[in-house]
């Protein structure tokens, strides 16, 4: 995680996006974007399915981050976020009628910027953002924008109704159904704890709230929550795309927020002190003999006590512990002390004592010797051993790095520093990245040039790459990315010629994969007005 910012606010996020089980969506169509060093963060759900909900949704994303990377340090962030979503509205709005296959895309959007202690919220559509407080307050800081919830606001519905409700996915609000949009926009203030869920309906639909706030006031670790997330999606059908960002604020370098207790930490949390006195005891310290201490005392009873620090008071409390026995002082007489006449100590024997000692002490010199050469040969055994298996055994030879992984990493690097990139690209190509034959290669010079304002020379990168791809499945990842993004930079590049022409190929790959699949009547009529009595918005089916 990055940690960054705005007043010093540390930052920890997570997050997952899975197209969930049906076959009806074999592409994920939601996106996100998580940006701790600028603290934006944005959820968008595509609308449309085969007819490229996930344009819609990455056209959202592309737009609000390029508006935040661009951001001037004087600029009112919440006019930004709502100009950066407008924005998006339009561009979606127009590839939507220039193209009959994206006439009835769109997406919703949420977005997230921290300023400090100051949180501002702006979205359009049913994904939602919660916000957990430290004292573990689940709070839903969006309302959802369809038909079902204006209906329940409205007081024509139940709760209970709009769950069970046939047009229950019928969003009244998104991105790119009409030529402009009413963005909802909040700013609160917040504290250090605190922590944020943008999430698609993907996720609510199966989680509901309370069982959210159980989720996010546990002491997981955010990755673990977005996996606990998705596993609770897929045992309960997991029937639309799911994606979920967790970010806190005010973590710790290490991701923690509050130093947490330790239930299982030693008991004594300090040595204690070593006067030989025990508490509550005789101030009589022990006997200074050879005798040996005893060994029958019993042990302190068990401590019902809860927490550790009580636990140690109890041990430390004579109350709870029997004193242990002192040891009596036995007067030692010198036979020097009482002259000649004195009887011989009974214990010893006389010669024949003297001798028995003699004989004992011998047999355990001989005894220790013994075990000390037995210790000795099989230590020396030991070591022969481990150094046979130093020379036998060969290191271990590193696993080769997974290359979906390699590739994440060096788009992030893209993202991170564009223009660095370019440079290295440059560098490593000998001046000629286009005359490149790997589509990675290609395509992460084409985002690094769209993120430089480039755009025209990101199309011709990106036209490139999908030359090199064209022998790949027409839903291969990086072919439907590669054609999106060259879709974009068309677009910012105002080129229309080419613009069309990237669209016409997203066309033909997702015929392609549906072909011998009946498909929607293209020159179907645009959206109509919504008969619902309180609004007069376009209404589209969610994904």
């Amino acid at each position: 995680m990055t940690e960054a910012a705005n007043q010093q606010v540390n930052v920890e996020t997570a997050a997952v996006s899975d197209r969930g089980l049906s076959e009806k969506r074999p592409l994920n169509e939601d996106s996100f974007y998580s940006d701790p060093s600028r603290h934006i963060f944005a959820v968008a759900d595509g609308v449309g399915g085969a007819n490229a909900g996930e344009v819609a949704s990455q056209t959202a994303i592309e737009v609000l981050s390029e508006a935040f990377r661009h951001n001037l340090d004087d600029a009112d962030i919440e006019d930004l976020m709502e100009l950066a979503i407008q924005r998006a509205n339009a561009s979606i709005h127009q590839m939507a009628k220039e193209q009959p296959k994206f006439s009835m895309m769109a997406t919703t959007v949420v977005a997230l910027h921290l300023d400090g202690h100051r949180a501002i919220i702006g979205h359009v559509g049913d994904s939602r953002l919660y916000r957990l407080t430290p004292d573990g307050k689940l709070h839903r800081e969006t309302e959802d924008h369809s038909v079902v919830e204006e209906e329940v606001r409205a007081g024509r519905m139940t709760p209970a109704q709009a769950a069970t409700h046939p047009s229950r996915n019928v969003i009244s609000r998104a991105l790119g159904a009409e030529d402009g949009v009413e963005v909802d926009m909040k700013t609160i203030e917040i504290e250090d704890g605190t922590t944020f869920l943008l999430c698609s309906d993907g996720i609510t639909r199966h989680i509901p709230d309370n069982e959210l706030r159980e989720l996010l006031g546990g002491r997981q670790a955010l990755k673990d929550i977005c996996a606990e997330m998705k596993r609770r999606c897929y045992e309960r059908g997991a029937e639309d795309n799911l994606t979920a960002l967790l970010v806190r604020v005010g973590a710790d370098a290490n991701g923690g927020l509050l130093e947490e207790f330790d239930d299982e930490g030693t008991v004594m949390a300090a040595r204690p002190g070593l006067d030989r006195t025990m508490p509550g005891a005789a101030a009589t310290p022990f006997a200074e003999t050879d005798a040996a201490p005893p060994t029958d005392v019993p042990a302190p009873a068990p401590s019902d006590a809860g927490p550790v620090t009580r636990g140690v008071d109890r041990l430390m409390d004579a109350n709870q512990m029997p004193e242990r026995p002192v040891a009596p002082v036995v007067p030692v007489v010198s036979e020097q002390s009482v002259g000649k006449n004195v009887a011989p100590a009974q214990s010893g024997g006389g010669i024949a004592g003297t001798l028995l000692r003699l004989v004992l002490f011998l047999i355990a010199i001989t005894i220790a010797g013994g075990a000390a050469f037995f210790y000795g040969k099989s230590y020396q055994r030991q070591i022969d051993l481990e150094k046979a298996a130093a020379a036998v055994v060969p290191a271990p030879t590193p696993l080769p790095e997974d290359p979906a992984t390699r590739f994440d990493k060096q788009r992030r690097e893209v993202d991170r520093d564009p223009r660095g990139a370019l440079n290295r690209m440059v560098a490593e190509s000998n001046s000629k990245p286009l005359d490149s034959t790997d589509p990675e290669f290609l395509y992460l010079y084409g985002r690094a040039l769209m993120l430089s304002g480039k755009h025209t020379e990101a199309n011709e990168a990106f036209l490139k790459s999908l030359e090199q791809l064209k022998d790949r499945p027409a839903r291969d990842p990086l072919r439907v990315e590669a054609q999106i993004s060259s879709i974009a930079a068309a677009f910012k590049a105002n080129n229309g010629v080419a613009l069309r022409t990237a669209a016409a190929e997203l066309d033909k790959l997702i015929q392609t994969e549906d072909a011998g699949v009946a498909q929607p009547n293209v020159s179907a009529p645009v959206p109509t007005e919504s008969s619902s009595p309180n609004t007069n918005a376009t209404t589209l089916p969610t994904p």
